[in-house]
């Protein structure tokens, strides 16, 4: 090892040491001590059993959203960034870390918003803490997930749908894996996710766990550029916590960034003239379960399954400027059912089918003979 080499690690093994030393004391760290902190875990200069007492010292103590500013901050320096995608591009992604193991909302809704024409760089990955990731259930689709970005804009040129897999765009993220698996519970890595998409996409429908962070969520995205963003946390009735999505057990809380304005309000299903589901009925399975499930909705399917989607696509529309449901702040049901009627028109006429079959012929395509 050279000298500089050593010294380099001899600092990140001592900065990290210190953050530690924080941590044990139960004090908060800044954007800036958070961002270095990250920094030197995403370069590979932390042992796991290091960034897994740095997780779970974060999470013992309670993660702040300075800490979250700055680990968003070092994970974006680090991605491989996707640009030169339409200035509209949209993303609906989830924290995960919710335990209620359902079906894939969000990435259904990637595909309904396509079929309306919406540009969409849906950001995801493997399973961590839940029983099948986006990356899953969309390997288990047939739907390629590329690397290259000119691969990529010529996809969303096409079908106007993009899957980034965390994988391809944050290997720095693989430092950390050993220690999140092991864990097997949410971590500020859970918040983070959402927050990196590297096509930096400035219109977002975030699903966030715990309603605590909902407003975290927002201000980070609206300091780091975000035009619209809408971070939507679910209620069930029923259940053991939030769900990191808009739902029909129950109301879903939202803090909304538009224009430079922050609105909180509460969804019920009703308003959206959507029937109450409790959360079982989308309960979800491996990654084959769920691509089955998908694909039939995507068929025609009816259920609670459609209903959740539709909900979620009807609020992306409006992130997405489609369609306007707030005046002066408040949630326009009638304009919400009318956005729920627009989803379901491109899962009624096929649309949405088309743009994942599109994807998967492009993928079949693109795969060598054998």
């Amino acid at each position: 090892m050279s000298d500089t080499l050593s010294a380099v690690t001899a600092d990140s093994h001592a900065l990290f040491t210190a953050v530690l030393e924080r941590l044990a004391k139960r004090e908060s760290l800044s954007a800036t001590q958070a961002e270095e902190a990250f920094g030197v875990i995403m370069d590979g200069a932390v042992s796991s059993e290091r960034i897994a007492a740095f997780l779970m010292a974060l999470r013992v103590r309670g993660e702040t959203p300075d800490e979250l500013l700055g680990a968003v901050t070092a994970l974006r320096q680090r991605m491989n960034a996707v640009p030169d995608l339409p200035d509209n591009t949209v993303d609906v992604c989830g924290t995960g870390g919710d335990n209620y193991g359902t079906l894939n909302v969000s990435t259904a809704v990637a595909f309904v918003l396509a079929a309306l024409g919406i540009p969409v760089a849906k950001h995801g990955n493997r399973a961590v803490s839940s029983l099948s990731g986006a990356s899953d259930v969309l390997g288990a689709l047939g739907v390629p997930l590329l690397a290259d970005a000119a691969s990529l804009r010529s996809q969303m040129q096409s079908h106007r749908a993009i899957f980034l897999a965390a994988p391809n765009h944050h290997p720095a993220m693989r430092h950390a894996a050993q220690a999140r698996k092991a864990l097997g519970l949410p971590t500020l890595f859970n918040l983070v996710g959402p927050l990196v998409n590297p096509a930096g996409v400035r219109r977002q429908l975030v699903g966030v766990f715990s309603p605590s962070w909902l407003r975290p969520v927002v201000d980070v995205l609206g300091r780091l550029g975000s035009e619209r963003v809408w971070a939507v946390c679910g209620l069930p009735r029923i259940g053991h916590g939030g769900i990191d999505e808009m739902t029909l057990a129950g109301p879903t809380q939202v803090e909304a960034l538009e224009d430079g304005r922050a609105y909180s309000f509460a969804v019920e299903p009703e308003m959206a003239g959507l029937a109450y589901a409790p959360v079982s009925a989308i309960q979800g399975g491996n990654a084959q379960h769920n691509a089955q499930a998908l694909d039939e909705l995507l068929r025609g399917a009816h259920g609670a399954y459609r209903d959740t989607v539709l909900l979620n696509a009807a609020c992306a529309l409006h992130v997405a400027g489609r369609i306007s449901l707030l005046h002066e702040g408040r949630l326009d049901p009638h304009a919400l059912k009318n956005g729920v009627a627009e989803a379901a028109r491109s899962l009624d006429n096929g649309a949405a089918l088309a743009v994942l079959d599109g994807l998967r012929a492009a993928g079949s395509a693109a795969r060598p003979e054998r």
